[in-house]
């Protein structure tokens, strides 16, 4: 990873997914060289605890630092906008947590904005480098499983469960319309149009509010943080979606259903499909990332390790350890930024990028768009491309 390290880096948000960042960036030799967190005290306390030399006070000076060559969007959801566009005006390389924006409108213009101004853009949908999630990929292109039929799976977690558990993500404000499908529910919709390579077309859903109303400080929670049974709490109603149940049309006539809950009791971050062929299947779990399942009609089944030496030549240089060395989920933003990286080292996107860009994030938005518009309507919807 020699060829990163003179390549300087600024990370805004300091929460889980912006320590995420920094440890993943570090580990494939980018220069990290500062952050911009939501106030001076709480920046500063976090820049402390990763070594970070550098606090700047704002997005606007991180941005028009001459000696910054890339910056990470790790913030809320309602100020992704603003800031990419920052970034691109100031000509640096972008790499932004989803989604992307609140809107499709404002994904389709920072899409425009990117490539009219050359920079490298990406969206933080690391998932797809779990090298399994890759095999698949591949398998489904390679005509492994035949023609695909069916698509299902799910993304569980239980970290909002109780009525005191609490973060800006419960904030429509801040957070977007929908909640539990834009969080996590994006992240399975973008593994089920990445691995079968097909677009989502059409949607129906269902979406669930099952705590209609929370308690929490008067204050910001970090994600995932412990609630002190001794904080005064404020009331406050909830209609963001707890969990959603989803019904999906493919472009090649494929179908899907996907399953999508936050306040699933003793399922930490629970990801799993299932792609159906007319010929052969595979199944994954993330909670059980090593093994692939290939099914079969007419001979044994098999579960496929994770080893470069055993999945296609094209995914073998993303796994980072030999089989049997267990990667996760840190491992899959080292993949994502290594890929990312090698664009940025070279001054300019490739001319098809093996990561997601803003046009997946743009996508992403489309989606989850119809979504919110199927549960209003009770019908399906379109996905309007």
């Amino acid at each position: 990873m020699k060829k990163f390290s003179r390549i300087n880096v600024g990370v805004v948000g300091v929460g889980f997914i912006g320590a995420a960042h920094v440890e993943a960036l570090r580990r494939i030799g980018v220069n990290v060289v500062g952050v911009v967190g939501s106030t001076p005290e709480r920046v500063r306390a976090k820049a402390d605890v990763a070594d970070l030399p550098t606090v700047y006070d704002s997005v606007e000076h991180l941005a028009t630092d001459p000696d910054i060559d890339v910056i990470h969007i790790a913030t809320p959801n309602a100020v992704h906008y603003d800031q990419v566009l920052t970034c691109i005006a100031a000509g640096k390389h972008i790499v932004c947590e989803k989604p992307l924006a609140v809107t499709s409108e404002q994904s389709a213009e920072l899409v425009s904005r990117a490539k009219a101004a050359g920079v490298v853009h990406a969206v933080c949908f690391n998932l797809r480098f779990y090298g399994h999630v890759l095999q698949s990929r591949a398998m489904v292109a390679a005509g492994e499983l035949g023609d695909v039929t069916y698509v299902t799976g799910r993304y569980f977690q239980d970290w909002l469960l109780l009525d005191t558990d609490w973060n800006w993500r419960l904030v429509p404000q801040v957070a977007g319309e929908l909640r539990a499908v834009a969080d996590i529910g994006s992240h399975w919709l973008d593994l089920a149009r990445f691995i079968t390579g097909q677009d989502i077309v059409e949607v129906m859903s269902d979406l669930y509010t099952f705590v209609p109303v929370r308690r929490h400080p008067d204050g910001p929670v970090e994600t995932f943080a412990a609630m002190s049974q001794d904080e005064n709490l404020v009331e406050e109603l909830m209609t963001s979606d707890d969990a959603a149940s989803i019904m999906l049309r493919f472009e090649s006539g494929a179908r899907g259903l996907v399953a999508v809950s936050q306040v699933s009791a003793g399922r930490k971050n629970d990801v799993r499909f299932e792609i159906n062929g007319s010929s052969s299947s595979v199944a994954w779990r993330s909670e059980d990332p090593e093994l692939l399942f290939v099914g079969h009609r007419g001979r044994p089944n098999e579960l496929l390790n994770r080893d470069p030496s055993l999945v296609h030549a094209s995914v073998a240089p993303h796994i980072g350890y030999p089989g049997g060395h267990v990667e996760g989920y840190p491992d899959t933003f080292r993949a994502l930024f290594a890929a990312v990286y090698t664009d940025v080292a070279s001054g300019e996107p490739a001319p098809a990028p093996n990561y997601p860009t803003f046009a997946d994030g743009h996508d992403s938005l489309l989606v989850a768009e119809a979504v919110a518009r199927s549960a209003a309507d009770q019908r399906w919807i379109p996905v309007d491309r």
